[in-house]
């Protein structure tokens, strides 16, 4: 079996989830804007590398067959764009809690910390529901095992994400 890749996605992982999260929560307002220009450039290159890098420690530890492959493949590429509706509505909530944050030295009032513990819940219920839908999809494209093997896949890569946001984003005061 070949050697799990994973690691070297974690550093592009990792600058994935410090862009997401360190801007937000910088204390020097004066800092170039998330959204200017070329932060965008620089987030839309970031993204591209880590979808290749993704998609390459996805094919090195599937080990498809040539007809495995023109089924996965298109199933593949479709779940990672809706993922990344999900990844959007994630970011959404760490800019949302980073403004709260921020305009409140620290503090979050009840009704926000609310608003985004419900989101929270909802976009991980909502990230639960897309991985139960493209199973039976997966399923019928590959063996049991090889679908297994690939939510084992995308399960650790969101792991790692999640645990870069977890360690740089500041508990509510």
């Amino acid at each position: 079996m070949k050697k799990f890749l994973i690691s070297m996605l974690c550093p592009a992982l990792f600058v994935l989830a410090t862009s997401l999260a360190m801007p937000a929560f910088a204390a020097d307002d004066s800092a170039a804007s998330p959204t200017s220009e070329s932060s965008t450039t620089s987030m839309k290159i970031l993204y591209d590398k880590l979808k290749a890098d993704k998609k390459l420690v996805v094919a090195d530890n599937m080990s498809l067959t040539k007809a495995e492959e023109k089924g996965f493949w298109p199933i593949y590429d479709a779940y990672q764009k809706d993922l990344n509706k999900i990844n959007e509505r994630m970011a959404k909530v760490i800019k949302d809690y980073a403004l709260a944050y921020n305009n409140n030295k620290g503090t979050v009032t009840s009704v926000t910390a609310k608003q985004l513990i419900d989101e929270t819940i909802a976009i991980e219920l909502d990230e639960a529901k897309l991985k139960q839908s493209y199973v039976p999809k997966l399923g019928k494209v590959l063996p049991a095992a090889k679908v297994a093997r690939y939510v084992q896949i995308e399960n650790k890569i969101r792991a790692i994400v999640r645990y870069s946001l977890a360690d740089m984003i500041p508990l509510v005061e």
